[in-house]
């Protein structure tokens, strides 16, 4: 599918993007990657890294705060991946206008863009913490969230469709607990600080997450959310899997944080539906016309919640282990 075509992705330089780019060349021989991005040091560094495959990569510098910019980048584009945010959760919330201005009004100029552009399908990148929000991150992520489904309603029946990807913390990505616990224990540190003993968290990889985003490039239809099913795990088993018998001190819980990752509330239950490996919550709202539900799937249980504290799947500290040596060697 994503043979000979152009793809823009916002925010390319970050964990997901560099992913994104090994696994479409790996699988597939695209026209165009296009890394759209504000940070010149970052793309300098990509660009190195990527040197053999010049002649698919393209570096704009450009932030999703110039709607100017992004049409001009989005000529002859076909997808686009929005992973470009403000994500740190303190930084938002002292920054209150900042995160309004990248991840609410960059999100309605990746919109209005890709709709002048032409282009096929957009989509976005969400987080756990656009669900039942408790902090600014998460508020403007709904809000992003929101945007994207609408937007189908101003493309018609045949141009851009918009849709979603969720999923909460990557393992091992900037600003995660692992790299964390990683830092205090590489300089000698004895103990692992818990802020809740009774906390939980999703694990996903950074190859899951980007198999979820082509399965939606391939298969939405426009307004949906795709959420992988993924294991939980306690972080005390984190800790211990990273340090074993390390002293676990209880910290106490961190403004804007949550002891479990929520991906489907049971208020989405009724527009939600279970395949094999992963979760699709429909729109609630449906002014495009467009009510197909994607073959496979069956409706959850009403009042049905896919919480990490309530999840089928756990991890135990020796799944933890190997996935410690597996996934993060990657990157």
């Amino acid at each position: 599918m994503l043979n000979n075509k152009t793809i823009l992705i916002t925010g390319g330089t970050g964990s997901f993007g560099h992913h994104f780019v090994d696994y479409v060349l790996k699988y597939y021989e695209p026209r165009k990657i296009i890394i759209y991005s504000r940070d010149e040091y970052k793309q300098f560094i990509m660009n190195n890294e990527y040197k053999k495959h010049g002649e698919f990569l393209r570096f704009f510098i450009g932030d999703v705060r110039d709607e100017a910019r992004l049409k001009m980048a989005m000529k002859g584009v076909d997808y686009v991946i929005h992973a470009a945010a403000l994500k740190q959760v303190p930084a938002c919330e002292y920054n209150p206008n900042e995160a309004i201005k990248t991840n609410i009004n960059g999100a309605m100029n990746v919109i209005t863009a890709s709709l002048e552009a032409g282009v096929k399908k957009v989509i976005a990148l969400s987080t756990d913490k656009a669900v039942n929000p408790i902090n600014l991150y998460g508020g403007t992520k709904l809000v992003s969230d929101k945007l994207f489904a609408a937007a189908n309603a101003y493309s018609g029946t045949d141009g851009t469709r918009f849709a979603v990807v969720r999923y909460g913390n990557v393992a091992g990505s900037r600003g995660s607990v692992i790299p964390f616990f990683q830092s205090i224990i590489d300089k000698g540190g004895k103990e692992l600080p818990i802020t809740d003993y009774r906390m939980t968290r999703f694990w996903i990889s950074l190859e899951e997450g980007v198999q979820l985003v082509v399965k939606a490039l391939e298969e939405a239809h426009g307004g949906e959310t795709f959420i992988s099913k993924i294991p939980s795990f306690k972080i005390t088993d984190l800790a211990q899997a990273m340090l074993p018998g390390c002293e676990m001190p209880e910290v106490g819980i961190r403004e804007g944080e949550k002891l479990h990752e929520i991906m489907v509330t049971r208020e989405d239950s009724l527009h939600t539906y279970e395949y094999e490996k992963h979760f699709i919550v429909y729109p609630h709202y449906n002014w495009w016309g467009s009510k197909d539900v994607l073959p496979g799937g069956k409706p959850v249980e009403p009042e049905f919640e896919y919480s990490s504290g309530t999840n089928s799947q756990w991890l135990s500290t020796g799944d933890i282990k190997r996935l410690l040596k597996t996934d993060l060697d990657k990157y």
